[in-house]
């Protein structure tokens, strides 16, 4: 399959339409074409003009594997807070924008993540996080993919996110890295 050909869905799909966030549900024979792969999800165009997300857990419906990334974090075993909370950002570095080929760490939307070990030994994590824009559709989606990797740690009992707009946004919060990768 070339980069940029035609995909035929082989089974009824859910997908989020971007920007709003409104989930749906593609049906089989649809015919998309995959305009971003990064993390776990992928970006599509339908035959319809329609923007919209679809899972890494249903890349066999596009004739692709399940991404192994979030696998692979999520099965190690962590025995200390620090663990924990690097294994956390390495996770929210899989965690995308639909619109901007920059993972949301590097964009610079993660404010902050704070782990805490729990009194029965488990761990509870605390994200607070920021959007692009205040108005932006896919936010809730953003913070429920942070909030099921982390609760995917093992040992991690709470995973809280926070969108917060307060301090705004910025292009001065992006990383040198994104900023290149942007041609900014």
């Amino acid at each position: 399959m070339a980069a940029r050909d035609w995909i035929t869905l082989t089974r009824d799909t859910d997908a989020i339409q971007i920007p709003d966030g409104t989930p749906l549900v593609l049906s089989a024979a649809t015919n998309v074409l995959i305009t971003q792969s990064l993390g776990d999800s992928y970006t599509v165009t339908t035959d319809r003009g329609n923007m919209v997300r679809i899972s890494g857990k249903d890349a066999d419906a596009l004739g692709l594997e399940v991404p192994e990334s979030m696998s692979k974090l999520a099965a190690a075993k962590p025995t200390t807070v620090a663990e924990v909370e690097e294994i956390c950002w390495e996770l929210m570095r899989t965690t995308y924008d639909p619109e901007i080929p920059v993972d949301i760490v590097e964009l610079g939307l993660v404010y902050s993540c704070v782990v805490a070990e729990l009194d029965n030994g488990g761990y509870k994590a605390e994200v607070v996080m920021t959007l692009t824009a205040p108005g932006c559709g896919m936010g809730d989606v953003l913070r429920a993919d942070v909030a099921q990797k982390i609760i995917a740690i093992p040992g991690v009992e709470q995973a809280e996110v926070e969108v917060v707009f307060d301090p705004p946004w910025s292009m001065d919060m992006m990383t040198e890295a994104a900023r290149l990768q942007l041609n900014m």
